[in-house]
């Protein structure tokens, strides 16, 4: 019966797959032509020649990836401990837990950037006689916005979060901690050679989610007044169109290419260790 259940609705999925590849991959192929047929010169790449010498992309491009290494590290450093005590020593808080860390989900950006633009608004008003204040300068400074990383940080939270628990729902983290604890390994060390090894690939779900969000966040950054990547891809659209749609292209085929490179290395490690145990 599952057999024949199987055989009727394999066709239904090549339908549903075919119209999904239709639906993203038309505007990319559309954005491509748009990027390589210049009206009255036809196919040319100048386009995607000009992107490494264009005013503010380097630059831009740089923040953006520091950002997202910043976010990356920050959010894994403040989840991962609190999610393996979570799963040992107080698993009812755990919807309480799950609800907090969906909440960006539910809160707009706009709405977020608005209490952190009172906030930062606030602090030097009231504050300008303590040493706080330096504290908000200097997580405005351009060169490296530290309020980016923390809001970017709370965004992330909701992938993050379903990244981890997928990942330690599918280890015994309670046999393995007190495994290396019997061992004479601290808390720390058994955390970082019990249970980290076992969450490889969940911690690279969790790694490429947030940097995908980093590399794409545009609201927070664009009204905060920073210029990391996808708001100079804005900017420079106002007067070079075709240089940020390849631009935009180019973006998407590398976080396309990471996806991919992900997928298959952590499959390759799920065979490895499978063929080990065997």
């Amino acid at each position: 019966m599952a057999r024949v259940t199987t055989a009727r609705l394999r066709p239904w999925r090549g339908v549903v797959l075919a119209f999904a590849a239709i639906y993203f991959l038309v505007p990319l192929a559309a954005s491509a032509i748009f990027t390589v047929d210049v009206p009255g010169q036809g196919f040319t790449l100048d386009a995607y020649g000009q992107i490494f010498a264009a005013e503010g992309f380097t630059t831009s491009l740089l923040l953006s990836l520091e950002l997202a290494a910043a976010t990356v590290l920050v959010v894994l450093l403040l989840m991962v401990p609190a999610m393996v005590a979570l799963r040992l020593s107080a698993p009812r808080l755990r919807p309480v837990v799950e609800v907090v860390c969906s909440l960006p989900l539910v809160v707009p950006p706009i709405a977020l950037v608005a209490g952190v633009r009172t906030v930062l608004g606030w602090g030097p008003e009231y504050l300008s006689s303590t040493p706080l204040f330096q504290t908000f300068v200097a997580v405005q400074n351009p060169d490296f916005p530290v309020v980016l990383v923390l809001t970017d940080v709370v965004m992330a939270l909701p992938f993050v979060y379903r990244a981890l628990d997928a990942g330690l729902r599918a280890v015994d983290v309670r046999t393995l901690v007190e495994a290396a604890r019997s061992c004479g390994a601290s808390w720390p060390r058994a955390l970082v050679n019990a249970v980290l090894p076992n969450l490889r690939g969940a911690l690279l779900n969790a790694s490429f989610l947030t940097l995908a969000l980093v590399l794409g966040e545009f609201t927070v950054a664009s009204l905060l007044g920073f210029q990391p990547f996808a708001v100079w891809i804005v900017t420079a659209s106002g007067s070079q169109a075709q240089l940020s749609v390849a631009v935009s292209v180019l973006s998407l085929l590398v976080t396309w290419a990471l996806l991919l490179a992900l997928t298959a290395f952590s499959g390759r490690r799920s065979s490895t260790r499978t063929a080990s145990q065997e």
